[in-house]
């Protein structure tokens, strides 16, 4: 059975999903279209480019995601320095491993921009700061910015979808004026965005399956406990990147949402060990088993 796939952010949380793909492909379901937010981008993009789950287990196998990180070289002997990128840089790694090593992978597949793959089959979420607004990329490359999404890279659409605030310096994107627009993480406008395959006329094409990590829509607004600062500002993001998908989502859309505990798990903790990369697996491979055994209703 042909069905569209929709991957949420989580950052690391995201080597659950090979789990996820492992029991798609188990049960017989071929991905036609894929979306992402964030590290959901990063898989969306690898599913895009016909990657096969023996070939994304070796990769996420021979890993190491501190590679990753890259703040530039002075900060090695002034440690303070970050703080002063955060203040005039926006952030503290630059993300250029990022985009190079997702470049590098879909280069293997001869994949490069845009125009590589079927129209449509790769949708990736980014928020666009000085315009206040969610983009899709490639969707609204020519609308908005006056950019040809043929010659976009996708490794660049994905690493700025990745991008979280503060963590990775947001990427700029030149538009139909002189000045350019910040670019960061799609997840703080829709870290879920289920709706991106819905038709104009409320049909859908085929069965689209949404995979989701930590709690249940219904749980999202859930009182949270504010005592300081940093509650507040974790408070900010939490509320931002929930909103728009908890308003959306109807309770007849939770049967096609897959669900994945890992809450555990740091979304930027870039030091977690092998042992954590195979819970995480088995989380994924293990409620996707059982959630596929119903679905689609």
């Amino acid at each position: 059975m042909k069905i569209d796939a929709v991957f949420s952010g989580g950052g690391v949380k995201a080597f659950a999903y090979i789990g996820v793909l492992k029991s798609i492909e188990e049960n017989e379901l071929n991905i036609e279209r894929v979306a992402g937010t964030s590290a959901g981008a990063i898989v969306a993009s690898l599913v895009a480019a016909n990657y096969s789950i023996e070939e994304l287990t070796d990769i996420i196998n021979g890993l190491n995601l501190k590679q990753f990180l890259d703040p530039p070289k002075f900060t090695k002997y002034l440690p303070m320095s970050k703080w002063i990128l955060l203040f005039f840089q926006l952030g503290i790694n630059k993300g250029d491993r990022l985009e190079y090593w997702l470049d590098q992978l879909l280069a293997k597949k001869n994949i490069h921009t845009f125009h590589d793959i079927k129209d449509g089959y790769l949708k990736v979420v980014v928020s666009d700061l000085s315009l206040g607004k969610l983009i899709i990329i490639p969707d609204d490359l020519e609308r908005v910015y006056g950019i040809n999404p043929n010659h976009f890279p996708i490794s660049k659409a994905v690493r700025m979808s990745a991008g979280f605030p503060y963590f990775f310096m947001p990427k700029k994107l030149p538009g139909k004026t002189n000045k350019k627009s910040i670019i960061v993480d799609g997840g703080l406008l829709s870290n879920f965005p289920l709706w991106i395959f819905d038709n104009k006329d409320g049909q859908i094409n085929r069965p689209v399956l949404g995979v989701k990590f930590t709690g249940k829509i219904e749980q999202l607004n859930q009182p949270v406990e504010i005592k300081n600062a940093y509650d507040m500002f974790h408070a900010l993001f939490t509320t931002m990147k929930q909103a728009h998908d908890a308003r959306y989502i109807s309770k007849s859309q939770l049967n096609n949402i897959l669900f994945i505990p890992v809450e555990e798990v740091g979304a930027v903790n870039f030091h977690i060990m092998k042992d954590t990369k195979e819970k995480l697996y088995q989380s994924g491979k293990a409620n996707a088993d059982e959630f596929l055994k119903h679905w689609p209703k």
